[in-house]
């Protein structure tokens, strides 16, 4: 690990303030749980780490006219035992299964995550390209995606953001010059080279809020894993049903950890529209769902895991 300057500030404004224009100027610790792995690693060498643990004004999980306001600093653990977050939000986060990670993770720190792929932690690139051409087609690619025809073959590392992007959520975005709130389903992006990012938060700017607007859907979230110890997981499915009756008028049904964003299932969401939610129209989805997908040599066996998590959330947002 290279050698950094520490700023500890109590406030939003002097956090912003201590931030840099560009990537490597500074970094943003909360939880840690992943910057300080990429920092020991050398992948990320910030010339200040900005603790911004002592700001108040992140914390807490508040609803009000507009809706539901998550902290940034607001810690997995305490998502998962709110009641005052859609359900799905509160099992994506029940999800994670390490006791370690749910105390310190924060939910801002888990849509800012940098990605899991193996050939970025070891140094390879964001994506992983060699001589022109990426190395994860043919090579060990068990653990990437099925969705998009690249160049970005990892998986997005969020656990909340396939609920969140159900949901319709924002997050607010801060710097010195400003503020802006941009859609979950936009925050995420698949880079088109090594020098872009896979989210759109800029390097002077801190995630310090969610707002997750008022709903009556009916949400669920089903999570594949391989081990219910600390894992990372193989595919999820979230869903939110507008419900007249029995009947299904509108749905959102995305995927996770089986794109470098997550994937909207856009043709789910046209079976289920006028259709009541039983065992075979679950299934029926959950096959619309995986309709494009594009598995590499190593892992077809996530499109059958992504229809499996489509069809248990849906049956189990309409059980709730």
């Amino acid at each position: 690990m290279q050698a950094f300057e520490y700023a500890n500030p109590n406030t939003l404004q002097e956090a912003t303030g201590l931030l840099g224009a560009q990537w490597g100027d500074a970094g943003v610790l909360a939880g840690g749980t992943d910057l300080l792995s990429l920092m020991k690693e050398n992948l990320h060498t910030p010339k200040r780490v900005v603790n911004i643990k002592n700001i108040k004004e992140l914390e807490g999980i508040h609803r009000s006219g507009g809706g539901l306001r998550i902290g940034a600093l607001v810690t997995i653990d305490e998502l998962a035992k709110s009641h005052e977050a859609p359900r799905s939000l509160v099992e994506a986060a029940e999800y994670i299964p390490s006791p370690q990670i749910r105390h310190m993770g924060t939910v801002g720190g888990d849509l800012c995550q940098r990605p899991r792929c193996w050939y970025y932690r070891q140094g390879m690139g964001l994506l992983a390209m060699k001589d022109g051409k990426s190395l994860v087609p043919g090579g060990e690619n068990r653990y990437h995606a099925i969705f998009g025809e690249g160049p970005a073959y990892f998986v997005s590392a969020s656990s909340l953001g396939p609920a969140l992007v159900t949901l319709g959520a924002r997050v607010k975005l801060v710097s010195a010059k400003g503020s802006r709130e941009v859609p979950v389903a936009s925050f995420f992006v698949a880079p088109a080279d090594e020098n872009s990012r896979e989210t759109v938060l800029r390097p002077d700017e801190i995630l310090t809020e969610i707002i997750v607007p008022n709903t009556t859907m009916k949400t669920a979230t089903y999570e594949v894993r391989q081990k219910e110890a600390l894992d990372w997981p193989l595919a999820a499915a979230s869903v939110a049903l507008t419900m007249s009756g029995n009947k299904v008028t509108a749905a959102k049904v995305v995927l996770g950890h089986v794109a470098p964003t997550p994937h909207v299932a856009t043709a789910a969401e046209e079976a289920l529209k006028g259709q009541s939610v039983t065992e075979a129209t679950a299934e029926s989805a959950g096959k619309a769902a995986v309709e494009g997908a594009r598995p590499l040599s190593q892992n077809a066996y996530k499109v059958t895991l992504a229809k499996v998590a489509v069809k248990r959330a849906l049956l189990g947002a309409v059980k709730a």
